[in-house]
């Protein structure tokens, strides 16, 4: 048991996991109540990065106050890095496939981004 492990630590992490499931909960509120699919994809994008950084950084203040050596644990870096990666080129290729699928059934396209032209 390190010196940092205290239950104030432990509070933090707890609260930073309670801060990620509410950020979570908005999201999925959001899938509910947003009316197509174009709408939808933003709200559990934007959330679930935002949810990931929270439980980044709750696993940083874990890890580092179990730490025996006393430094700071920053190996949780590298799965953030990644996510924040991969998470835009997968709403955009989800919204290119939706975007294909509308074309072939010969729906009407959502409305371009205003001052795009």
């Amino acid at each position: 048991m390190s010196l940092l492990d205290t239950p104030w630590t432990q509070a933090v992490v707890a609260l930073l996991l309670l801060l990620s499931g509410g950020v979570v909960l908005i999201a999925a509120s959001g899938l509910w109540r947003l009316p197509d699919f174009f709408s939808r994809m933003h709200a559990p994008a934007l959330a679930s990065t935002l949810g990931a950084w929270i439980v980044t950084f709750a696993s940083i203040v874990h890890f580092t106050a179990h730490a025996e050596e006393g430094g700071l644990a920053l190996h949780v870096w590298l799965i953030i890095i990644v996510l924040s990666i991969t998470a835009p080129v997968t709403t955009m290729v989800l919204a290119r496939a939706a975007l294909f699928r509308r074309r072939q059934a010969g729906d009407p396209l959502p409305p371009p981004l205003a001052g795009r032209r």
